[in-house]
C-alpha cells in the first residue's frame, strides 16, 4: 500500500506554495473521495490543465525548434502530454502518495493508476495557473517535465532522428552522415556502445547506448540539437 501524505507535504516536496491550498486540494482529490466526504474533485481542474499543458508545450517546441515543420512540432508535444508520461513524471514526483482517493478506489489501487495519475497531473497545472498565474505554471510544467522537455528527447520522439538527420544535411548541401563506433564496453548482457557521427569528416556528436543502432539514433539526435539551435 501506498505511503501518504498531506497535500501540503507535497507542495513542500515540489517546492510549490499556494496562495489558496483548497485548489491545491482540489487537484488531488479523487471523484471517489468527494463522493464519500464531499466537495469538488479534480475533473474541472483536468479540464483547464489540459489545456494550459497543451499551451506551454507547444510554446516551448515552437521556440526551441524555429524550422521545424507543423508535423514535427506536433509529434514532439504529443510525445510530452501523452498519458504515459504525465503518468511518469507524477509517480517521479511522489504525487501518488497525496492523491485522495475513497476506500473503495483506494483498496482498487486507483492512487497509482496512470490515468489517474495524468488526470491529477493536469489538475495540478490548473491549480498553480489558478493560484499564481502563466508564468508559474511554466515553471512548473518545466520542472516537473524537465527530462521529457530536452531537445534530444524532444528529437528522439519523431521515430528515427537518423533519417532526419540525413534530410536535413541534404537539405543544407553539407554531404551524408557516416557514424563510427568508437568502443563497445562491458559484458555481453550488458554492452555499452558510444558512437560519433560526422559529416564532412567533422564530428558533429557522440552518443553511447546499449547497442550499435541506439547509440546511432542518439547521435544522430545530438547532431541534430547542434545544428538545428
Amino acid at each position: 500500500m501506498t505511503e501518504t501524505i498531506a497535500p501540503g507535504a507535497l507542495a513542500q516536496r515540489m517546492g510549490l506554495s499556494f496562495v489558496d491550498p483548497a485548489l491545491l486540494t482540489r487537484a488531488l482529490t479523487h471523484p471517489s473521495w468527494a463522493a464519500e466526504h464531499g466537495g469538488a474533485d479534480y475533473q474541472r481542474l483536468e479540464f483547464l490543465g489540459d489545456s494550459v499543458l497543451g499551451l506551454l508545450v507547444a510554446e516551448h517546441v515552437h521556440d526551441v525548434f524555429p524550422s521545424r515543420a507543423e508535423g514535427d512540432l506536433s509529434a514532439m508535444k504529443a510525445s510530452v502530454v501523452r498519458g504515459v508520461t504525465l503518468a511518469a513524471a507524477a509517480r517521479a514526483a511522489g504525487i501518488p502518495a497525496a492523491v485522495r482517493v475513497g476506500r473503495g478506489s483506494g483498496l482498487a489501487g486507483d492512487r497509482d493508476r496512470s490515468s489517474v495519475l495524468e488526470a491529477v497531473f493536469e489538475a495540478l497545472v490548473a491549480a498553480v495557473y489558478l493560484d499564481a498565474g502563466l508564468e508559474a505554471a511554466r515553471a512548473f510544467v518545466h520542472r516537473s517535465l524537465g527530462p521529457y522537455l530536452d531537445p534530444t528527447s524532444l528529437l528522439s520522439s519523431l521515430g528515427n532522428p537518423k533519417n532526419s538527420l540525413q534530410e536535413l544535411t541534404q537539405a543544407r548541401e553539407m554531404g551524408l552522415p557516416t557514424y563510427s563506433v568508437e568502443s563497445a564496453d562491458g559484458p555481453d548482457h550488458d554492452r555499452s556502445f558510444t558512437v560519433h557521427v560526422s559529416v564532412g569528416g567533422t564530428v558533429l556528436a557522440r552518443a553511447s547506448g546499449p547497442s550499435k543502432q541506439a547509440a546511432e539514433k542518439r547521435a544522430a539526435a545530438e547532431a541534430l540539437r547542434a545544428l538545428e539551435t
